[in-house]
């Protein structure tokens, strides 16, 4: 049985002139070679996307949920951040 299937794609020229220039830097062997390294990628990115969103978004969620009164008020977020971003600035002479 077949395991691939062969697809006709059109790509930005950026993005087909990249393709070519792994092909021709011997990273990889053919077009397909690259688009599905892409393709694995992209697999892993959403992923760990998922993994972000089932393991500390929807516990923060529920947590929150089950006692907002631990959370921090938008104000001093924005304050927090501030102190944070002016600390780092250089100092100017």
């Amino acid at each position: 049985m077949r395991r691939t299937r062969q697809l006709s794609i059109a790509l930005p020229g950026e993005m087909a002139e990249m393709v070519e220039q792994k092909i021709a830097s011997g990273e990889y062997a053919s077009e397909s070679e690259v688009l599905c390294e892409g393709l694995r990628t992209l697999q892993d990115r959403d992923a760990a996307i998922e993994r972000w969103l089932r393991e500390e978004v929807v516990p923060t969620a529920k947590a929150h949920e089950a006692d907002p009164s631990r959370a921090i008020p938008i104000d001093e977020v924005f304050d927090r951040i501030i102190g944070r971003l002016r600390t780092k600035e250089p100092s100017k002479a």
